[in-house]
């Protein structure tokens, strides 16, 4: 089967960074299924696992984890599909990835696509759904429902992946007011569009802004960029007894700043269940049909934003890059080989 991937941690602009080979076809054991995998897109944590997690001498490394296709085989302990069942996912960190012609994932962590969405619109949502909704309802513990919830919701880098989705979460199923960071004309515009109440600039400073906008106190963060950087402004808008949220990889947090006011800090990663097999991995089965529900229903959008090519390095490359530009909006997809 056709599959891209690394053999050494490069910059994106190196020859092989990314390289095209075949490779052979994985057969399903236990509760995994196989997909013939159609779109995927592409995160962050490609080009970080690309750069930090250079595979051993001699083999080659697949990256990749969000993916649609069609279920081509199963194991013999699988319940939740069958072939030719049309899913989305976001793999696990702990094995190769989702760039390859078919995919082995345990069942525990994959939904059933949305059935108005074609596979490009589908790729672009499972790990950002994920990582929004488990930051959301789990880490921050706001309760879903359209009752008036007196505080705002603070996202800081609303135009990313995870931003988008949890702009939409947070405005259509919560009764939180919510504002959104973003720094340019077209992700402020991207993030309005989403349904965030009001867009205010990080590269400003923070706490002017907000008081600007005279809403309920900022009661919750969700820090999705740039955490280590904004943090002591963060902490300072941050209202007694808040929750801070974070996702990003910051060298240095100095904590302490939440302790006066005794605000609490939750970190989200959403291969925990996965990496730790835990025994509620199966809560991400549920929370994409979910989700997949909430498109069909006209109550989520996708926030694909560019369809760059079919699957091969060449175009991959050209998503890692415009991921490291740190400029993107929505996400990115491949489609097809």
């Amino acid at each position: 089967m056709k599959a891209v991937g690394y053999t050494k941690s490069r910059p994106i602009d190196a020859a092989d960074a990314l390289i095209d080979f075949e490779t052979t076809k994985p057969d399903p054991k236990g509760r995994d299924i196989r997909v013939a995998v159609k779109a995927i897109s592409v995160n962050p944590v490609d080009t970080k696992v690309r750069m930090r997690a250079a595979p051993p001498a001699g083999e080659t490394k697949i990256l990749g984890f969000d993916a649609a296709g069609v279920v081509d085989a199963v194991g013999p302990d699988v319940t939740l599909f069958k072939a030719g069942d049309e899913v989305y996912y976001a793999g696990s960190i702990q094995r190769q990835g989702t760039n390859s012609e078919y995919h082995l994932v345990d069942e525990r962590i994959v939904g059933r696509k949305p059935k108005s969405l074609s596979f490009a619109q589908a790729a672009a949502l499972p790990l950002t759904s994920i990582t929004a909704w488990e930051l959301l309802f789990d880490r921050l513990d706001v309760q879903p429902g359209k009752s008036i919830d007196p505080r705002t919701l603070l996202i800081v880098g609303g135009a990313g992946g995870v931003g988008s989705i949890m702009i939409q979460l947070a405005r259509r199923l919560t009764g939180l007011a919510v504002v959104a960071t973003a720094s340019r004309p077209e992700s402020t515009k991207w993030c309005l569009d989403l349904g965030a109440h009001a867009v205010i600039d990080h590269t400003q400073p923070l706490k002017e802004q907000i008081e600007k906008l005279k809403l309920p106190p900022v009661r919750l963060i969700a820090s999705l960029t740039g955490t280590e950087q904004h943090f002591p402004a963060l902490a300072d808008i941050l209202s007694p007894q808040g929750k801070f949220g974070l996702i990003d990889d910051p060298a240095t947090l100095n904590v302490s700043l939440l302790k006066s006011k005794a605000c609490s800090l939750h970190w989200e990663s959403m291969f925990t269940r996965s990496s730790f097999q835990t025994s509620d991995m199966i809560a991400q089965h549920r929370l994409l049909n979910d989700v997949g529900n909430l498109i069909d229903n006209g109550v989520l959008r996708t926030t694909l934003d560019k369809v760059m090519g079919k699957i091969n390095a060449e175009n991959l490359k050209r998503a890692h890059a415009a991921i490291e530009s740190g400029r993107s909006t929505g996400k990115l997809v491949l489609e097809g080989w």
